[in-house]
């Protein structure tokens, strides 16, 4: 691939703070007060705690898109420590977790395995459970089992099926400009998405729906430091060579039969310029029997670290409200 879009994604951290965008500046997120290494089927993968796991309020446990992205865009999340354990870890082939990088592990099924391992790892009879793109992916399957002990799911910006992804991204694809829409439908049908014009085309399409604006400071701080980042072989094998379709593994996943399978309290929630836009998820949404859409204004994709405040207040909020104590 020419362009790593994550890499590219990551890499408009210096641009002009947009209008209307904040975040806290004043604040450093705390290194881990544990750190471990957890089997899984396939390898081992990283996780990292802050806080009390034995606390009075249920830890949470965040999925970090992808598929190959790491865990580095949610610590924001980290600010809610001192009420509850914060849980990040990285999936197998991605982050700081082994990279087997076998095909055969690149399953739904496996990743959503990952967090049993986590719980048994930590012991967590009780927990919340936020994923964000892919990672909302592995929280709506693992919801839709309704572990004993799952109080809430959060799913940001998510991936419930390939099918009601393509109807958002093609639709954001089409507000713009008649020559980028040429290029990336012309290259994507013939193919030949490692050429530099679609590179530059795909450029436009993330600036406007994936990142919108720069990510927060100690966001590209603590991602610099970071030895190993992402893993774009996973993500091109399981997803594609651009985020509007997919072409890999994903190509025809389907999980919106597990909608109203969903048990537990769950809040859906999307940027006002997301890739996955707030229309096409309000009628799936619809179908978790105990859910609510949340849009946070002038964000896209990456509201974790974009919009890292409002995300946070979102989340914390509904944690809050059914950690049933």
């Amino acid at each position: 691939m020419p362009l790593d879009r994550r890499s590219f994604v990551l890499g408009l951290g210096g641009a002009a703070l947009a209008p209307g965008l904040a975040w806290s500046q004043d604040w450093t997120p705390p290194p881990p007060d544990r750190e471990l290494r957890v089997p899984v089927r396939g390898g081992s993968i990283y996780v990292r705690v802050n806080g009390d796991l034995a606390g009075p309020r249920a830890p949470v446990v965040f999925a970090h898109g992808g598929p190959g992205s790491n865990h580095a865009y949610f610590l924001g999340a980290l600010k809610m420590a001192g009420e509850r354990a914060v849980v990040l870890y990285d999936q197998l082939d991605a982050g700081l977790s082994d990279r087997p990088n076998d095909p055969a592990n690149w399953t739904v099924e496996r990743y959503v395995s990952e967090v049993d391992a986590i719980r048994a790892a930590l012991d967590l009879r009780r927990l919340h459970l936020v994923g964000h793109s892919w990672g909302s992916t592995i929280a709506l399957d693992y919801a839709a089992r309704q572990p004993g002990g799952l109080l809430s799911a959060t799913l940001g910006s998510p991936l419930i099926s390939t099918k009601s992804w393509e109807r958002s991204t093609t639709a954001q694809l089409a507000k713009l400009p008649p020559d980028i829409q040429r290029v990336v439908n012309a290259h994507e049908a013939a193919g030949t998405t490692d050429s530099p014009e679609y590179a530059r085309a795909m450029e436009t399409f993330y600036a406007a729906y994936l990142s919108r604006g720069p990510r927060a400071d100690y966001v590209l701080a603590y991602r610099d430091g970071l030895v190993r980042k992402t893993n774009g072989r996973v993500y091109l094998g399981m997803w594609g060579p651009g985020e509007i379709r997919a072409t890999g593994l994903l190509k025809s996943y389907d999980g919106e039969p597990l909608l109203p399978r969903i048990a537990a309290p769950t809040l859906v929630v999307t940027g006002e310029y997301d890739e996955m836009t707030a229309d096409v998820l309000r009628p799936l949404a619809a179908r978790i029997p105990k859910a609510e859409l949340k849009v946070i204004p002038g964000a896209g994709h990456a509201l974790p670290s974009t919009h890292p405040d409002a995300y946070v207040a979102l989340v914390r909020a509904h944690l809050a409200r059914n950690d049933g104590i």
